[in-house]
């Protein structure tokens, strides 16, 4: 009699990710992951591009990311719930289908030439791209058993960091490559991935859903959505150094209200709700308030790297464009992060390895503060790279999805981490206001920092043969005739007089108290975001350099002014030094005194052509 085939009792007991075929499944996950972490960043260096081809200006061209931003935001936790119930695999190819519409369309968008067209379309990508991320990241946290859960999620870690990292490169890449005026290609390149993710997905991707499916909460994914939009516009337009005025504001205040009355709505219907969208003990739960919180808090530390190819530029003096190449330090120390911070969470547990990955963060930035700024140079630059992004890479890698999907059940994994996910978009939402206040604050010292790099003295060649007359002199008061013909003679050595001081004095603040950014200025940065923040610094600076010109030609006139009068002062004690060696020289010792008398006018003469014409 046959042996009774075990194979298949066997195969389930194997955990999803160890069994045969699985690499597969995987691929198509990280290939979805990978490319919408990628179009996080990808259209930044073509967003001034896209609105100029398409005629409008910058208060409607931010549109371009801000409403990605949005729908990507209300997308995740919906995406999330419509996981759980049914199913990861049609909902996560659902999010590759629209995403992939949605880039068709922004690309089509230049071929007519339609703004419009244009908004709407990233409407239908952000849908997309919003559930990728939770959907993906929760099949690789559930599929390997919780001794392999950190390894499986440093993978996605390291994906989305490095993707979200180079995405910004990509871009600039790619319209390196098709043109300024075929951007275009941003967008198309996400058609054919987009493809093999559906055709294989349909065929190998397995489902698996609860077998009990509630009502889906309309009426909470409603408020929620509300909640999301009036939240998420309404932290990024509060100026944090300008915080009442701007909290009073009619882009803040109403859009703040408006989500404090939503908010026990939403709360109410929840309690009531056979399945809520949300679950509101990830909100009572000390544990999972914990990783939120720090969820926020990455999301602002990972905004702040879109400074640093700027950084690289000004501190190595780089070609304007060139700082993105330094950036793939930072991508690689934030892939070897999440991959190490994974397998160490398998070891050690996640606390530390979290604790590590704030301390590296920190620590790469005192870096840049304290040694990059100071020292600036290939080497502190580099240092700076790989130290933040090794710190980004055990922060965002798997510390955060290992300690939510720790805290809550394998059937609302995807809803677990969707909320993570929105949470972490929060954070990105409110870091520009934060990065905006701080540069305008910044601004304030930056007369009094030009003036510190102004020099104070201006150096020329020596005169020639002032040493051989300083010797000669010294020669003379070596002895007692000559030490009597020169007393009183009050000569500086002329082998010393290469530099004019220019002393500047005091504050350029002082000068002209006034100068500060442009409402102008201001406004734009505002309403800048990850794609603008750079240029608008950068005008800002521009525009104060402007208002500070004036002050900071006069006063470096000013000290010329003074330093010549000096100059000119020490002339005219060498005039009279003169009158006396003459005076000593006509009683009685005339060769040796006429001879140094004679150089020493010449010299006083060209002291004079060069200083004080």
């Amino acid at each position: 009699m046959a042996a009774p085939d075990n194979s298949t009792a066997n195969t389930a007991n194997v955990p999803r990710g160890e069994r045969k075929g699985y690499a597969l499944v995987a691929v198509l996950y990280m290939l979805g992951l990978c490319m919408g972490a990628l179009d996080m960043s990808i259209v930044n260096p073509a967003r001034t591009v896209i609105q100029n081809t398409l005629g409008v200006d910058d208060s409607l061209g931010v549109w371009i990311l801000t409403i990605y931003t949005l729908a990507y935001a209300v997308s995740i936790p919906i995406m999330g719930k419509l996981a759980d119930r049914h199913g990861r695999k049609w909902i996560y190819l659902l999010c590759i289908f629209l995403f992939g519409a949605g880039s068709a369309l922004c690309g089509l968008a230049q071929s007519v030439g339609s703004f419009e067209l244009l908004i709407g379309a990233r409407v239908v990508q952000a849908l997309g791209g919003g559930g990728i991320m939770p959907v993906a990241t929760a099949e690789f946290g559930t599929a390997f058993p919780e001794e392999k859960r950190g390894m499986a999620l440093g993978i996605v870690g390291m994906i989305y960091g490095m993707a979200s990292i180079f995405g910004p490169s990509i871009g600039s890449l790619i319209l390196d490559i098709f043109g300024q005026d075929q951007w275009q290609f941003i967008f198309y390149v996400n058609i054919p991935i987009c493809l093999i993710v559906l055709v294989l997905g349909i065929v190998k991707l397995p489902n698996s859903r609860e077998d009990e499916v509630k009502p889906i909460d309309g009426l909470g994914i409603l408020l929620l959505t509300l909640m999301t939009l009036c939240l998420m516009y309404g932290i990024k337009n509060i100026d944090f150094f300008e915080f009442w005025e701007s909290l009073i504001s009619l882009q803040v205040l109403p859009f703040l209200l408006a989500f404090i009355v939503l908010l026990p709505l939403f709360v109410f219907r929840e309690k009531r709700a056979a399945d809520p969208i949300l679950s509101l003990r990830y909100f009572t739960d000390i544990n999972i308030l914990i990783t939120l919180a720090c969820a926020v808090i990455s999301g602002i530390v990972m905004m702040g790297t879109i400074f640093y190819p700027q950084f690289c530029e000004n501190a190595l003096f780089m070609k304007s464009g060139s700082g993105g190449y330094l950036i793939a330090l930072l991508g690689l120390g934030s892939g070897v992060g999440a991959m190490t911070s994974g397998k160490l969470i398998d070891k050690y547990g996640v606390k530390p390895v979290l604790a590590a990955g704030f301390i590296g963060a920190a620590a790469g930035s005192l870096f840049m503060a304290f040694v990059a700024c100071t020292w600036p140079n290939i080497v502190t630059v580099c240092t700076t790279m790989i130290l933040t992004g090794l710190g980004l890479g055990f922060t965002m890698g798997a510390p955060l999805n290992y300690m939510m999907l720790q805290n809550t059940s394998d059937a609302e994994s995807n809803s677990a981490l969707a909320t993570l996910s929105l949470v972490r978009s929060i954070g990105t939402a409110v870091a520009p206001s934060i990065m905006v206040a701080f540069i305008v604050h910044a601004s304030v010292f930056m007369q009094d920092n030009l003036m510190a790099a102004m020099p104070d003295e201006v150096t020329v060649s020596p005169l020639p043969h002032a040493a051989e007359l300083d010797r000669k002199l010294d020669d003379l008061r070596a002895t007692e005739d000559g030490a009597k013909m020169l007393e009183g003679a009050d000569i500086p050595s002329l082998g010393s007089l290469t530099a004019i001081e220019i002393p500047m004095g005091g504050s350029a603040a002082d000068a002209d108290p006034a100068v500060q950014p442009s409402a102008e200025t201001l406004e734009q940065l505002q309403n800048s975001d990850v794609t603008t923040i750079v240029e608008a610094c950068k005008a800002m600076s521009a525009d104060m350099f402007a208002q500070m010109k004036p002050a900071l030609i006069q006063k470096a006139q000013d000290g010329m002014d003074q330093g010549i009068a000096a100059m000119q002062d020490g002339l005219s004690q060498m005039d009279a030094s003169l009158d006396r060696m003459q005076d000593a020289a006509a009683g009685g010792h005339g060769g040796a005194m006429e001879g140094a008398r004679t150089q020493l006018a010449a010299a006083r003469d060209e002291l004079a052509e060069r200083y004080c014409q």
